[in-house]
């Protein structure tokens, strides 16, 4: 067997992906028509009968995502990154039996492929976002179709199984050239670092199928029983009762985005906002029969419960740190206020100046006398996404971007990670990692893929001016550094020192940032309104009064 060329132009027609978007000749409603600058409201249930009874719904009363964009069209043809990007997108392209299905994680030839040649889940997602942008959801059907035969491959690590429900990290296309036959091979985590299984790549499948419906409105894909089948297998991994006494998910690291060891194992926040935001879009996808009515009853009481816990002990404002400050230890009864039994010295000296007046995040992680303060982007962008963050929650997020610009975003857009952890720490945490050095990579490096996700969340809250400046900068730099993966420094001045060139995520975001601020109908497909019922009575805010 040898490795498939991934570009096989000459079995698939060009003409069908131009080199900028294209308005297509398709009546729609469009999902989210409120001017720029405005919060937009939730619709009600006369508006749109389709708001289901566990949810107030979705952005948008109409079906359709992200077509007939006249205005994105004149500025992208005015834009000269957009035709190139839009060029190495498609020649990121990979195929199966002479189908798209997918795109390689990186297109640089400088060095040696290692899994770069792969189609990755979680890389995919915003290339998949800018074709169903442009009107191709077929290589987004196809993706989701592929990747959905994977999951029924038995799956073992040594002499372990895997559960069913485990999505792949990647998969790549194999050429027999004696056979002329083709076929898949996927990466479960048996050859990742680490030997990590990725936890975030069955919530990205479902959060991706309901964009494809949203963008489409299409429900024939999610309504078909395999379809409905890889849902309840993905959602039985994650709601099977066991030992725990958190509705967060437990994870290993390196299981996410950040797929190295960081010291993120526990309960992540990428992890619990991606959970979350996963089971609300299976909510609205699962259909009403007995086997996806008990999952629906299982979905709300977890909902309730991750929604309340995450607002309740991963919040953290000037008001709650100063309470975390002041916290008396050994507490033993069910009316104990610091419940974690977390030390007031384990404070670090960096958050008492990293956090504003007026601001707050959800932190790292929360677990038994651990909570990790540092920022992590994806996280946070994807809890206000979600709505897991309530609408002051958002807001006091984006005001904590503004007061740390400097911090946070710097010179490129946006850091992975906040603060960098460096000396004996790093040296603890990373187990001497040399790829995650001070102020690289997965450590406090900038990441040109998350400006998608804050250029949604900044849309979904009304405040696009943050977006637009973000994307300014790295437009400056990305068409000229050859869209790296990832760059260095406090600021994010350097491209990374082990980043690859034409990073497919990298020209993806960037492309579905630019569409998304220039027509924020787009926005339908990956945000989720405010659930009324899930908004708590935040009765625990006197046990962290000062």
């Amino acid at each position: 067997m040898v490795v498939l060329p991934s570009l096989k132009v000459e079995e698939f027609d060009f003409s069908r992906l131009p080199d900028r978007p294209r308005a297509l000749n398709m009546e729609r409603q469009r999902s989210f028509e409120l001017p720029i600058g405005y919060s937009p409201r939730p619709p009600s249930r006369a508006e749109n009968p389709r708001v289901t009874d566990h949810l107030d719904g979705i952005f948008s009363p109409g079906r359709r995502s992200g077509f007939n964009t006249p205005r994105s069209q004149n500025v992208f043809e005015q834009h000269p990154m957009t035709a190139e990007a839009w060029d190495a997108l498609r020649r990121s392209l990979v195929f199966f039996r002479n189908q798209p299905v997918g795109t390689i994680a990186a297109l640089d030839s400088s060095d040696e492929n290692l899994n770069y040649d792969q189609v990755f889940v979680r890389d995919f997602v915003p290339s998949a976002l800018a074709f169903l942008m442009n009107g191709q959801p077929e290589i987004v059907k196809n993706f989701i179709l592929k990747t959905l035969r994977l999951q029924s491959w038995e799956k073992k690590i040594d002499r372990f199984q895997l559960g069913e429900g485990v999505m792949p990290a990647s998969f790549k296309v194999l050429h027999d050239p004696v056979r002329n036959t083709e076929t898949l091979m996927a990466d479960f985590g048996e050859s990742a670092i680490g030997r990590v299984a990725p936890v975030d790549s069955g919530f990205w499948w479902i959060i991706l199928l309901r964009a494809y419906t949203k963008s489409t409105g299409d429900s024939s894909l999610a309504e078909l029983p395999e379809c409905q089948k890889g849902m309840r297998l993905i959602l039985s991994l994650c709601l099977s009762e066991g030992f725990d006494t958190f509705p967060t998910l437990l994870c290993a690291d390196g299981c996410c985005m950040i797929d190295r060891r960081m010291g993120v194992y526990g309960y992540p926040i990428e992890i619990q906002a991606l959970f979350f935001m996963a089971l609300r879009c299976a909510l609205l996808l699962l259909k009403q029969d007995a086997e996806g009515k008990e999952f629906v009853e299982r979905i709300v009481k977890r909902l309730h419960a991750l929604s309340y816990h995450m607002r309740s002990y991963f919040w953290l404002d000037l008001k709650q740190l100063n309470g975390i400050y002041r916290y008396k230890t050994e507490e033993y009864s069910h009316t104990a206020v610091n419940k974690f039994n977390v030390m007031p010295d384990s404070l670090p000296e960096w958050v008492f100046d990293f956090m504003p007046t007026h601001g707050g995040y959800f932190i790292g992680n929360v677990g038994p006398s651990n909570m990790d303060f540092r920022w992590f982007c994806l996280g946070n962008c994807v809890a206000i996404l979600s709505s897991l963050a309530t609408p002051e929650q958002s807001h006091a997020i984006m005001d904590l971007i503004e007061s740390r610009w400097q911090e946070l975003v710097g010179e490129m857009p946006l850091k992975a990670c906040y603060p960098a952890i460096e000396s004996h720490e790093w040296r603890i945490v990373t187990g001497c990692d040399p790829k995650n050095t001070r102020w690289s990579y997965h450590n406090g490096g900038s990441w040109p893929v998350l400006l998608w996700l804050l250029t949604a969340a900044c849309i979904k809250i009304g405040r696009p001016q943050i977006a637009r400046r973000a994307i300014e900068l790295a437009e400056a730099r990305l068409q000229k550094d050859s869209w790296p993966e990832y760059y260095d420094g406090k600021l994010g001045l350097y491209i990374g020192k082990q980043a690859r060139k034409f990073q497919t995520w990298s020209i993806a975001g960037y492309l579905v940032a630019k569409m998304m601020i220039e027509d924020p109908s787009h926005l339908g497909m990956v945000a989720l309104e405010e659930d009324k019922q899930m908004r708590p009575v935040m009765k625990r805010s006197s046990s962290w009064t000062c």
